[in-house]
């Protein structure tokens, strides 16, 4: 109803503090997509709050992340999930959220206790430019990044802990040295809880961030 009395006022700015939080799944996605389409049609400004990343990335054309009162980052929705501005952005957006390793880099290899992982050159001119070689960095990438499959290399041995099939896709919960991954998986093979499988890293899609700062390495 509030709603509808500042379409009648022909506000220029409607503000909504998390107005679907109440709602249940199902009724939650068809309002998201009923209020997209008002916005489209008033087209006003519409500042919307949320603690659901899903409902900012499907919803906003500029996103402002925030914490602790903090603006984290400021963007468009692909360019705050493809270029998160630090650790707690990216954990932030994507669901189930970047997977965060700890190491370092050695020559051209991202190194931990139990793995190494090769760098591609693009990525290594940028870390040896911010001086970040022998320090201690996050590495980040997303479960879609991970692939269920043998590459040439970035080849890991991982053992699944939980295998949840959504419908057309996975989510494999993973071991891999000593690590907890998320791997995304197409739905055309089955995987099982104790299962042992062979993953690949696309490193190409990895992402890195000062230990000590959080912040994105560009």
């Amino acid at each position: 109803m509030a709603l509808g009395r500042a379409i009648v006022r022909e506000a220029g700015v409607f503000l909504m503090d998390e107005p679907l939080s109440n709602l249940d799944a199902k009724l939650r996605v068809q309002m998201r997509a009923e209020i997209s389409k008002l916005h489209q049609k008033l087209n006003t400004t519409m500042i919307y709050v949320t603690h659901d990343q899903t409902e900012a990335m499907t919803m906003a054309t500029r996103i402002v992340i925030m914490k602790d009162g903090i603006v984290q980052q400021v963007g468009a929705p692909k360019t705050v999930y493809n270029q998160p501005a630090n650790m707690f952005v990216a954990g932030f957006i994507g669901s189930p959220a970047m997977n965060f390793i700890r190491g370092t880099i050695d020559g051209d290899k991202f190194v931990t206790e139990t793995l190494k992982l090769t760098i591609p050159e693009e990525k290594l001119a940028v870390l040896k430019t911010q001086e970040s070689l022998h320090k201690p960095i996050v590495m980040g990438i997303r479960p879609e990044d991970i692939h269920p499959d043998a590459q040439e290399e970035n080849n890991i041995s991982a053992k699944i802990s939980v295998a949840e099939l959504t419908g057309a896709e996975f989510m494999l919960y993973t071991t891999v040295g000593g690590h907890e991954l998320v791997v995304r998986a197409g739905a055309l093979n089955d995987y099982h809880a104790g299962e042992n499988i062979t993953i690949h890293f696309d490193m190409t899609k990895c992402h890195f961030f000062d230990a000590e700062t959080e912040i994105a390495i560009r």
